[in-house]
């Protein structure tokens, strides 16, 4: 990596951004919108600090530091995202916590690893509206669900015709939801065929057993088209499914647990495509029925959600659709 000037820190929230010079000893918060970002050109500029000469590390939130990116493209500001687990990690046993605290220990973090650390690629405008696409997705699906269970219990309840109000205008919230939700999942499906190395990568996802089109959508999106994590291992942490070590000397054994920091959205929807490829999935069926006799149908679950995701990297990486080739010994 060549040479900056100055490296910044930054912590990244929903509506804030904290930023450090740690070598300098310098902070400043600004809001996570343009008009912060003016502030921010402002403050360099009054600090000598030429944003075309600084290398900006930051956490990878999977969402809250997108416009943020998008400010770093447009003025050819270089970036790096690390996972926030990494960083975590490599900082040890820290006392205290604040958005300020924790911008300088990101700066630290880059300013330790710099000779290691890759520049970030700029953000794919498409992925971004995918994202998008998906969350206002998520809002409606949840409405819809709220509506259909509100219908249910007031015909249990009250024994109501269909010309009930209640009933009447909840069936007609349930069926614009579902209009909606369907126009949204062809936009996001012509978003990806309009591109085609992700267009590729989703007819690879799919292939795979118990991997249909919302997780290969989801997929897509938070790995950036397996362009954010280097490896399967990576996107695991952050999904939430592989357990770490939580010891201290000889005096401190916890349970092996994942990280609080996981996505847990993601962790959620690669539940239903594990169960689904415990049962359709020849495979993953023995390999999981060999884990049960020793292990709680949880953690299995969570040992074929790794699996899922070696399968879906490694399938990437090869450029390859998933082939059916194993034969249960009887």
């Amino acid at each position: 990596m060549e040479a900056y000037n100055v490296i910044l820190g930054v912590d990244v929230s929903k509506r804030t951004l904290d930023i450090s010079c740690a070598e300098r000893l310098e902070h400043i918060q600004i809001e996570n919108s343009s008009k912060g970002f003016s502030v921010l050109k402002k403050w360099c500029k009054s600090h000598e600090i030429n944003v075309r000469e600084s290398l900006v590390i930051l956490e990878y939130t999977g969402g809250y530091e997108y416009r943020f990116l998008q400010f770093c493209t447009a003025h050819q500001i270089a970036f790096c995202r690390i996972s926030g687990l990494e960083i975590k990690r490599s900082m040890g046993m820290i006392r205290g916590k604040n958005d300020k605290v924790d911008s300088f220990r990101i700066g630290q973090y880059g300013e330790e690893k710099i000779k290691r650390l890759e520049l970030s690629k700029p953000l794919n405008n498409n992925i971004l509206k995918i994202r998008q696409l998906l969350s206002f997705r998520k809002r409606l699906v949840r409405e819809k669900a709220g509506f259909i269970a509100t219908i249910k219990e007031r015909r249990y309840m009250y024994q109501v015709s269909q010309k009930d109000t209640v009933i009447r205008i909840g069936t007609k919230k349930v069926k614009q939801n579902e209009q909606y939700i369907q126009e949204i999942e062809a936009e996001i499906i012509a978003l990806i065929k309009a591109d085609a190395s992700m267009y590729q990568n989703y007819r690879i996802l799919t292939s795979i057993k118990g991997i249909g089109p919302i997780n290969a959508w989801m997929t897509l999106a938070y790995t950036e088209n397996f362009t954010s994590f280097e490896n399967a291992r990576q996107y695991a942490v952050f999904v939430g499914v592989i357990p770490f070590e939580h010891r201290s000397g000889t005096s401190i054994k916890g349970k092996n647990r994942v990280s609080h920091m996981a996505n847990k959205e993601l962790k959620q929807e690669l539940n239903q495509a594990a169960k689904t490829a415990i049962i359709h999935d020849p495979e993953i069926h023995t390999y999981a029925e060999r884990l049960l006799k020793r292990k709680d149908y949880s953690l299995v679950l969570n040992n074929v959600k790794f699996k899922l995701i070696l399968r879906m990297f490694s399938l990437v990486k090869r450029g390859e659709m998933y082939v059916e080739n194993y034969k249960r010994v009887a």
